[in-house]
This record gives structure tokens, C-alpha cells and sequence, in this order.
């Protein structure tokens, strides 16, 4: 059995792959590289069968017709045999020494004989044209070199959340818990970190700056015009994670922090689907923005209050075109601030 699956998933990547796939090779044989073709048209899935067949003991092409990142994560966990499961996507890569300082954290911990739900490290904004990049750390708010619990996490300033590239996570604790994210549907990497957290008993903390995403590429789905475009696949996925934090409240009982936690990040996704729904400046959207909320408030009353009335939230639905403008201000400064743009 393998110490760490990682998964790759990859559509018409066939221009930027290579450096992903190097980056991660030297992890050895207690790596599995499984790179996912997502029923790419250009040379991808060549790459990937050339690189199966160069590392035989390491890596593995998935070839499936095209379903979307999603498709290609459960496809990747479907076929994982490691204890540990990460997904790096095909345009972003791994620094090496902390890689190996991650591999090696493993190791200890597996030889110990512990059990870990849950490894963050840090990752690195790497934007394009940027000479500074933004690191995303998480020591303010986590214990450093040691398994913990949610009673050991401390607080996490707005706007910072553990994302998909700083996890990884047991593999055996995501089949579990029964993830598979949605087909065809962007913006699902923020229910890969939102619906295993429940299932979560322990986590450990390397501050390394592990995972560099990649922020610059043309149609990227963070870039602001296409996140626009395609509000609809973040609405939708805003409403999975609303819905499953209503339906599954007993599994959160009496973990308060783990609470606080989760009703954090709803707060920020929320935001993130009113903003961009502001920006778009159509009636059409504004009325989507309104019955968003709505749904909030149809599913359950006290979420939609906790929501509504917190100071992101409450900042979404000031009134009129001067609301509307102080809320777009105050977007442009996290934007500059946080880089997800």
C-alpha cells in the first residue's frame, strides 16, 4: 500500500502538466501519482500514458469521458490505494523540501501507530506577474508539529479558510463519509474541504509552504469575469453546502469550534456568490441574489439569521446602489488583499 494517492486532474493541460507531474515524482515510490484525463481533445492523456509508462511503480493514467474537476477527483479517489489522499491540480505544483518534510510526517506518524484524519500545510499564491507572493499560513490559528483536536484550534481571521490546497486527508475517512462531488460543476474544491469536516478527529499542522497555486492562466475559473459567467455553478454549490450543513447538525453537536468554524465558511461563500452577483450589475442577477437568501432563510431560519446579521453578510444586502457600492469597495480591498483573483 501506498503512503500518499495524489490525484491529478487534468482537461487539455497538455501545455502545463509536465511540471505538476515533475514536481510531485520525487516523492518516490511511497507516492501514487494518478493522473486523471477528464476526456481531454489534446495531447493529455498521451502525457499521462507516457508518464505511466516511464514510472509503472508510481504513476497511473485515468482515462474518462469529460465530467469536470469534480468527476475527476472522485475518479481519482475511486482508484487511490494510499493511506492518504491529496489533490493537486494540473497548473499548480509542489515545492520539493517540503514535500519530503510532509512524506516524513507521514511516515512518523503511520510508525507510531496514530491514527490522522487531516495534514494542513501551507500553500502560496503564485500570480502571475507578481514578484512578492502571498503565502497563506494558518499558525496564528493552529497548533504547530503535533496531532490536535477541534478544541485546540484557535481563531481564524475572515477571509482565511483551509482550501483544497492545504489539505490532505485520510483517504479510507473521505470514502466514509461518502464524498463524490458534483459533475460539470465548478467550484466544488470548497465541498472537498467543507463536508469531511464532521468526520474530522485530529489534525496536524506543518508550517511548510507546500502547494503553489498557480493564479494568471487565461479562463482560469477564479478569474472574476468567469466566476461571473458561471454564477450559477457557484450558487449551486453554495446551496450543497447549506444543505449539508442543515442536514447533518447532530454530527457537529458540542464541537463549538468545529461549528464556529463551519458557519465561517458558509459566511464567506455566501459573500462570494452576493458579490459576484452585485458585480454583474443585471437585475437578473440581483433578483438570484435575493432568492439565495431566501433559501437560506426557507431552510432554516436560525442559519439565514447567523448569516444575514453577521458583518459579511450583513454588508451583502445594504440597500439601494450606495449599499451596493460600499459592499463592491469593500470587495475590491479582500481582492487585493487575499489574491483569489
Amino acid at each position: 500500500m501506498k503512503l500518499l494517492s495524489v490525484a491529478i486532474p487534468c482537461y487539455n493541460s497538455e501545455d502545463y502538466m509536465k511540471k505538476c507531474i515533475e514536481s510531485l515524482l520525487v516523492g518516490g515510490e511511497d507516492v501514487e501519482i494518478l493522473i486523471v484525463d477528464d476526456g481531454s481533445t489534446d495531447g493529455t492523456g498521451k502525457i499521462a500514458d507516457a508518464y505511466e509508462s516511464r514510472y509503472p511503480s508510481i504513476v497511473k493514467a485515468i482515462h474518462k469521458e469529460n465530467g469536470g474537476h469534480g468527476s475527476a477527483v472522485n475518479a481519482g479517489l475511486a482508484h487511490a490505494t494510499g493511506l492518504y489522499y491529496k489533490v493537486v491540480d494540473s497548473d499548480d505544483w509542489v515545492k520539493e523540501s517540503a514535500y519530503q518534510k510532509i512524506l516524513d510526517t507521514l511516515r512518523d506518524i503511520i510508525a507510531r501507530g496514530d491514527t490522522l484524519d487531516m495534514l494542513i500545510s501551507n500553500f502560496v499564491y503564485e500570480k502571475e506577474g507578481e514578484k512578492k507572493h502571498k503565502v497563506m499560513k494558518y499558525h496564528h490559528a493552529l497548533p504547530q508539529d503535533k496531532i490536535f483536536g477541534w478544541n485546540e484550534v484557535r481563531h481564524f481571521h475572515k477571509g482565511q479558510y483551509i482550501l483544497m490546497h492545504s489539505v490532505i486527508f485520510r483517504t479510507k475517512l473521505l470514502r466514509e463519509c461518502g464524498l463524490n462531488l458534483p459533475e460539470k460543476t465548478f467550484y466544488v474544491d470548497n465541498i472537498f474541504v467543507f463536508e469531511p469536516l464532521p468526520y474530522v478527529k485530529n489534525m496536524y499542522y506543518l508550517d511548510v509552504n507546500f502547494y503553489r497555486y498557480y493564479i494568471g492562466r487565461e479562463g482560469q475559473s477564479v478569474n472574476e469575469e468567469i466566476m461571473i459567467s458561471r454564477i450559477d455553478q457557484q450558487i449551486k454549490v453554495n446551496k450543497i453546502m447549506i444543505d449539508y450543513f442543515v442536514d447533518n447538525k447532530n454530527k457537529i453537536v458540542g464541537k463549538s469550534k468545529l461549528k464556529k468554524y463551519m458557519l465561517n465558511y458558509l459566511e464567506i461563500i455566501t459573500v462570494i456568490s452576493s458579490v459576484m452577483l452585485i458585480r454583474s450589475g443585471t437585475e437578473e442577477n440581483l433578483e438570484k441574489k435575493a432568492k439565495l437568501w431566501e433559501y437560506i432563510r426557507q431552510k432554516d431560519i436560525g442559519l439565514f439569521i447567523k448569516l444575514r446579521y453577521g458583518v459579511l453578510g450583513n454588508s451583502m444586502n445594504l440597500p439601494g446602489k450606495g449599499g451596493r457600492k460600499i459592499t463592491v469597495e469593500g470587495y475590491k480591498i479582500c481582492r487585493r488583499f487575499f489574491k483569489f483573483n
